[in-house]
């Protein structure tokens, strides 16, 4: 079932039900109005309107959904944003649409609905008061909220009616489950292109001819030079620590370890500051810690004459440094100060020793004291590299001014960035608009290991590349395809050779991939899409061009688990994948007849871009 398992999770959708139905549009929703669009409006498909606000609120809802799982540095901006306009502009079109067809739902049903949620329960059960409140809070009445509501619930009605009447044969989901659950043992010998390249040469002529054929797509990208320094707390340099900031590590290892250093206390628990001081001057004056504890003591443990066992500074929360500070150097059977934390005044007295010293981990602490050390003076050195750009100092004196060497990319491309510093963010940086026309340096980018400054020079805009200008890359493109050419005739001789001994020579344990599925990511696309055209029932050998030069494919009879070892629930989880993704399909043609047939208007100027 792994195989089935896997061909389930790698299914493609195309359009996703949730950037249609945004997750907060229910609050977010505008009305069905008519008219012309207000400042604020964003969208208007028909009579339905989407304002500026609901844009932020999704904008801001998605970029946090990804920074849970991604470097920021990695997040596109402006493709994020596009991706949340696209979403709103669907949904406004079939919010309009919903309305076209008369497509509403009762009172009666909203009013159901909302019972049941339990956002608005109280003690299991629906509260007036909670609703009430929740109204206040978003400044709505009820009948407004009822309107959104009744446009949510349309929306979603329209948008499952389409889903829902995707059709896929039973037989066909047998048909396409056989063929995801098809495996062989496969070797696969692989010829790079690059090897190939001497011995292959372009003309001028042919040159000429593809500048002539592809001059359209032949353009440079928007570039700039750009100089950047880049920091990495190991640039960082710091003194040894101190003994006093080793064992300041100790009660923090401690407690991030949920560890006890094997001390045994005492308590007294009380609930202010004048009765925490009345009952030390008790213990000063020389009486029983326990009498007094069974006596003062707040806690449950008073009456057992405070004791409350091992020692662990994760029991105290943001409260273990003080509690640790307060116990000190104390002996056994000495009391400490009144210390105050999160569940009141306390007084604890050492009953036992401990076991476990800071020198006994001594060497793991004086890391945490460098890291620590470290960390604290490499952010004291961002900030003070952003104060210096904000000063107007350039890359080459900031770096002389914090000893980091100043680097330069030459022709720094706002498309297809290949180089070290590709990420969004940083491109972002590059060519922000204010940066280019006052050849600043940036505030610093974060990335994954290390942080950048950049300072973009020398813009050029994009534009259509010469013949002359163009010649290297063409000369580079016909190269690779010359040579993939004969790499994918030296992979067919290879091929045809091995058939003479069923495959033998080429089975060898360095090129073998195991038993492999459709699914198998170490394998190109090309060569994934080749695996099982050859099933001749032994040994298959082929060869497949691909995209970094040609492959020579040995393929072991393919085994096939029939679908009749699928339980039922399985094969009605592939039934439904399917059927949603024609149903996705559907869904997509339907929004781009709506946009064919919808009066459609986009205040893109109100995006700011």
């Amino acid at each position: 079932m792994d195989k089935l398992r896997d061909f389930l999770q790698s299914w493609p959708g195309r359009i996703t039900l949730g950037l249609i139905m945004v997750p907060m549009a229910f609050l977010g929703v505008q009305g069905i109005g008519g008219g012309s669009m207000s400042g604020h409006d964003l969208i208007k498909a028909g009579d339905s309107t989407i304002d500026l606000s609901v844009y932020q609120l999704e904008l801001n809802r998605y970029r946090t959904q990804l920074l849970q799982n991604n470097d920021a540095s990695l997040i596109n901006e402006g493709a994020m944003a596009d991706e949340v306009l696209e979403s709103l502009i669907n949904r406004a079109l079939l919010q309009n649409q919903a309305h076209v067809l008369g497509m509403t739902v009762s009172d009666d049903e909203i009013t159901r609905l909302i019972a049941q949620d339990e956002a608005f329960h109280q003690n299991g059960e629906f509260s007036n008061e909670v609703f009430a409140s929740f109204l206040q809070h978003n400044n709505l009445t009820k009948d407004e909220l009822f309107a959104r509501f009744r446009t949510e619930l349309s929306v979603r009605q329209l948008t499952a009616s389409i889903l829902g009447t995707a059709i896929y044969p039973a037989a066909q989901v047998s048909r396409l489950l056989d063929l995801q659950l098809e495996a062989r043992e496969v070797w696969v010998h692989r010829l790079k292109w690059q090897d190939y390249a001497g011995a292959v040469s372009v003309s001028q002529a042919e040159i000429d001819e593809y500048y002539n054929a592809n001059k359209d797509a032949l353009i440079r990208p928007q570039t700039v030079d750009l100089a950047y320094i880049e920091l990495t707390p190991l640039d960082v340099k710091v003194e040894a620590p101190t003994e006093d900031e080793i064992n300041a590590q100790f009660s923090r290892y401690l407690q991030k370890n949920g560890l006890s250093d094997g001390r045994e206390l005492a308590q007294i628990l009380v609930a202010d500051a004048d009765k925490a001081n009345e009952v030390k001057a008790k213990l000063d004056n020389g009486e029983s810690f326990e009498a007094l504890a069974k006596q003062y003591s707040e806690d449950p443990s008073g009456a057992e004459g405070g004791n409350i066992g091992k020692y662990n500074p994760s029991v105290f929360g943001n409260d273990a440094g003080v509690v640790n500070a307060a116990l000190g150097n104390l002996k056994v059977g000495e009391v400490s100060q009144p210390v105050k934390t999160g569940f009141g005044y306390q007084i604890f007295k050492l009953t036992k020793a401990g076991d476990l010293s800071a020198s006994d981990v001594r060497d793991e602490l004086i890391q945490s004291a460098i890291d620590e050390k470290r960390q604290a003076a490499y952010n004291d050195l961002i900030a003070k590299i952003n104060t210096m750009a904000v000063d107007g100092m350039g890359i080459a004196d900031i770096a002389a001014e914090v000893n980091l060497p100043a680097k330069l990319i030459k022709s720094y491309q706002k498309e297809n960035n290949i180089t070290e510093l590709s990420q969004p963010a940083v491109v972002a940086a590059a060519f922000d608009d204010f940066a280019i026309q006052d050849q600043s340096v940036s505030p610093n980018v974060t990335l994954e290991d290390k942080t950048v400054w950049v300072q973009p020079t020398n813009y050029q805009e994009a534009k259509s590349l010469t013949l002359a200008e163009a010649t290297e890359e063409i000369k580079a493109r016909i190269t690779k395809q010359k040579a993939t050419k004969l790499a994918l005739q030296t992979a067919t001789q290879i091929a045809d050779d091995a058939k003479v001994n069923g495959g033998q020579s080429l089975m060898t344990p360095n090129a073998n991939f195991g038993i492999t599925t459709r699914q198998n990511p170490q394998l190109s696309s090309q060569e994934r899409s080749s695996l099982f055209l050859h099933k001749s029932g032994v040994n298959d050998i082929w060869a497949v061009e691909t995209d970094a030069g040609a492959s020579v494919i040995v393929g072991g009879p393919v085994a096939e688990q029939a679908t009749a070892q699928i339980s039922p629930v399985e094969r009605a989880q592939a039934a439904m994948m399917i059927r949603d993704n024609i149903g996705q399909d559907q869904l997509s043609d339907y929004l781009q007849y709506l946009k064919d047939t919808t009066e459609l208007t986009v205040n893109r100027d109100a995006l700011g871009h």
